[in-house]
């Protein structure tokens, strides 16, 4: 049984989302963020950068505890534990890992500084900041577009991978980051695609606050 540190965020939502997907038992330990529970020193010890998600499996490579903290660094090992959503062939594996790390460099900082600024105080730093991150969020879901073009999942063509469980933890957002999928059909036909899928559904559906 791993034990899932997290709340109720995009970071978490990745998490929850694979780990229904690979089909492994998990039990939710529930970080208030809100209440700074993150800081507290019993799970700084699971996660030095004090954010969620972290998890803690009792039967880790070499059968003894292992904690993993960092939400890119999780999925792919529960990839790798599991021997799923990480690409049939070299060629997809190298597809996977660029666009978890584009995910994990941009899509998800950018929209997050969007989801910040939107909080702040109407007035000339808001507006500026706004505008700067919303624009290279939108910019993000263009290349998210152009890479769907044609294709049903982000990295594989077979299925999803641990790439597309990254991507839809943000994109569940779109709406709160004010990008519609009005003039993305691509990305709006391959969220609807995955948020489709029974495993995704229980991920989001799991309560994680």
């Amino acid at each position: 049984m791993i034990d899932f540190y997290t709340w109720n965020t995009p970071n978490g939502r990745k998490i929850s989302v694979a780990l229904e997907e690979m089909g492994l038992p998990y039990r939710v330990r529930v970080v208030d963020i809100t209440k700074n529970q993150q800081f507290e020193p019993d799970f700084l010890k699971i996660s030095p950068n004090n954010r969620i998600p972290a998890i803690v499996d009792p039967e880790g490579p070499d059968g003894a505890p292992i904690s993993v903290f960092e939400s890119g660094a999780i999925l792919l090992y529960l990839g790798a534990k599991t021997g799923r959503f990480l690409g049939e062939t070299p060629r997809e594996k190298v597809a996977v890992t660029e666009w978890l790390m584009w995910q994990m460099g941009g899509f998800g900082p950018m929209p997050g500084q969007v989801h910040h600024f939107l909080m702040q105080p109407e007035g000339p730093a808001r507006d500026y900041g706004f505008r700067r991150y919303h624009t290279e969020t939108k910019r993000l879901y263009g290349v998210l577009e152009k890479r769907l073009a044609g294709r049903d999942f982000v990295a594989t063509e077979s299925g999803p991978s641990i790439a597309d469980f990254a991507i839809l933890g943000w994109a569940w957002r779109h709406e709160r980051h004010q990008v519609p999928f009005d003039d993305l059909p691509n990305v709006g036909a391959w969220y609807d695609r995955m948020m489709a899928r029974p495993a995704v559904k229980r991920g989001f559906e799991v309560p994680l606050s």
